[in-house]
């Protein structure tokens, strides 16, 4: 859901919070995931690319996604309990079940890509500037499983879901990821007219930075984050573990962020409610044996991982890449309550990358 407000209040990543124990680092990464990553060869490519495809799991197994210290690769699986984090859960909704949204689709585009104008009609104040290297070929929210498996769309053409033809509605997000460059270009409200690419905002993510946008600014997410590093995706189930932290919805967030948010989106104090930004992971003594292979892998990242509070939508939706290979998850998902779940905060003394 598109956020509303444009002004911004910052809070400090740290609230008070127990000491780390002396004898273990304060934050880290899983030095593995970077092993893998870059021992893995990004292969060479010179079109688009579409998620969906055994190409682009090569080419997303070599991308190394953020640097090391940034906060969506930091494990977070022994950091301390926000003081209200049981009410913050109350809030979201205890009893309330774990979702995902089969939204998020991308596409991945060669360096030498064309770039094009994009005609930003909403928010170009705190848009970045193109030209961007946007495929004729590139997809927008949903395409193609949620279009494909809902009997309402099934019969929907690509032509007619860039175009929003039948003005169907919708965030409508579009993302292209230069995974050579290392860059994310996000957009909100996104479609392809009779001149050309229009969005309602445009955010472009540095992925070998950890600068965070201008404090304030929003993005095609609420928060102000970049969505392409939260998205499950196919080749990382398949591969049997998710190297990141995700990115969830609830339905009433509080007027205030924090980091790494840099915008909030909502006419509430309730200091119950979870700030845009908050992070919050699956507690550790919930047991993932019992479930399907791939729902096991998404539990098992939002324990070590855990997932940021990144837009208003459903409470505990998941964003996850509409992938036609990954099979429904939702009837499993919905088994893991949202009493199941913890906010934390960063370990007294961490000090955000630059």
């Amino acid at each position: 859901m598109r956020p509303f407000f444009c002004f911004a209040l910052f809070c400090a990543a740290c609230v008070c919070a127990p000491a780390q124990d002396p004898k273990k680092p304060l934050v880290s990464g899983d030095p593995a995931r970077l092993e893998r990553i870059r021992g893995t060869k990004m292969p060479k490519f010179d079109k688009p690319v579409q998620f969906d495809t055994p190409e682009a799991d090569a080419i997303l197994a070599a991308l190394e996604v953020l640097p090391p210290d940034n906060p969506w690769n930091l494990v977070v699986s022994d950091w301390p309990l926000h003081p209200k984090s049981k009410d913050i859960i109350t809030a979201i909704g205890a009893e309330k079940p774990l979702r995902y949204n089969m939204d998020m689709a991308f596409v991945l585009v060669p360096p030498n890509q064309k770039k094009v104008k994009v005609d930003v009609f909403e928010y170009p104040s705190e848009s970045d500037k193109g030209p961007f290297p946007v495929p004729d070929n590139a997809p927008v929210e949903g395409w193609p499983a949620y279009w494909n498996r809902h009997p309402m769309f099934k019969d929907l053409t690509f032509d007619q879901m860039q175009r929003d033809a039948g003005n169907y509605g919708g965030d409508r997000h579009m993302i292209v990821v230069d995974p050579v460059n290392r860059v994310s270009h996000e957009f909100f409200l996104a479609a392809r007219t009779k001149t050309g690419w229009r969005a309602s905002s445009a955010a472009t993510f540095d992925l070998k930075s950890n600068k965070l946008r201008p404090e304030g600014w929003t993005s095609a997410d609420a928060a102000g984050l970049p969505i392409f590093p939260a998205i499950v995706r196919y080749d990382e189930l398949k591969r049997g573990a998710i190297e990141h932290a995700l990115r969830v919805s609830v339905s009433k967030t509080k007027r205030e962020y924090v980091y790494p948010a840099r915008h909030f989106a909502s006419k509430f104090n309730d200091a119950n409610l979870p700030r845009m930004g908050e992070r919050i992971r699956l507690r550790k003594d919930f047991d993932t044996s019992k479930f399907e292979p791939e729902v096991k892998v998404i539990l098992e990242a939002l324990k070590k991982y855990g997932m940021f509070v990144a837009d208003n939508g459903m409470d505990w939706g998941l964003t996850c890449a509409p992938d036609l290979r990954i099979p429904v998850l939702n009837e499993e998902l919905r088994k893991v309550k949202g009493s199941n779940f913890e906010v934390v905060v960063p370990p007294r003394g961490y000090v955000p990358p630059k």
